[in-house]
């Protein structure tokens, strides 16, 4: 799927299952949490965790019954970890591609501001964003329509593209706005995975692509 960037082009990307899984966030988090609560057996209380989480179970439930932390703590170290994610490949070529053409990038995100921050920096791309909108900053969660007009507002007179993978909030604000937009879609290891209910007009993005490596910037 091919792209043209010039300098008024806007490349706007969600972060969580677009940039890389929110999976491995969890992962990372629990990680840190089992070692802090079980350091010379940790494996074996992550391996806990993420099975009664996998099987929709409560696990700071679990953890706050059965150790002496609370779930409010939990939930903080959990928001507040510095995360052990990774980049889906082709992600980093691709947003350099775009500056490079002199394209504007652009982040729209739902979640709090440490947290998404923090995967940002984790991820090293903070620096490649010209705007970031993150839900908790602005104050509106997609798809409020505010969160695209705040993109339209700092680059004014621009073509817009969004790249994101959740059809129930992603595409409908761009659909309206007469945005591109292209979805990835589901791995398997999405944290979200009912695309298959918003497959319409309104919900659907205009192009779906199975990896970020099938853009081509031109």
């Amino acid at each position: 799927m091919d792209i043209k960037i010039d300098s008024s082009t806007v490349i706007v990307f969600d972060l969580d299952d677009t940039l890389y899984n929110e999976l491995s966030y969890l992962k990372s988090a629990y990680i840190e949490i089992a070692q802090s609560l079980s350091p010379k057996n940790w494996q074996s209380l992550y391996s806990r965790m993420f099975s009664l989480y996998r099987d929709q179970k409560n696990v700071f439930l679990y953890l706050s019954e059965n150790w002496p932390i609370e779930k409010a703590k939990l939930i903080e170290s959990y928001r507040n970890h510095f995360p052990n994610i990774t980049l889906f490949e082709g992600a980093r070529q691709l947003l350099t591609d775009i500056k490079a053409k002199d394209g504007k990038l652009a982040l729209i995100t739902d979640g709090r501001s440490l947290t998404q921050r923090n995967k940002l920096k984790a991820l090293q791309i903070e620096d490649l964003f010209d705007e970031v909108i993150i839900s908790e900053e602005i104050g509106s969660e997609k798809p409020n329509i505010n969160n695209y007009l705040a993109i339209e507002r700092q680059f004014p007179n621009s073509s817009y593209c969004y790249i994101a993978d959740n059809l129930k909030k992603d595409f409908i604000v761009p659909n309206e706005r007469g945005w591109n937009s292209i979805g990835l879609i589901d791995n398997g290891m999405n944290i979200h995975f009912t695309s298959h209910q918003y497959l319409n007009d309104s919900t659907s993005p205009k192009g779906l692509i199975v990896s970020l490596k099938e853009i081509t910037i031109a």
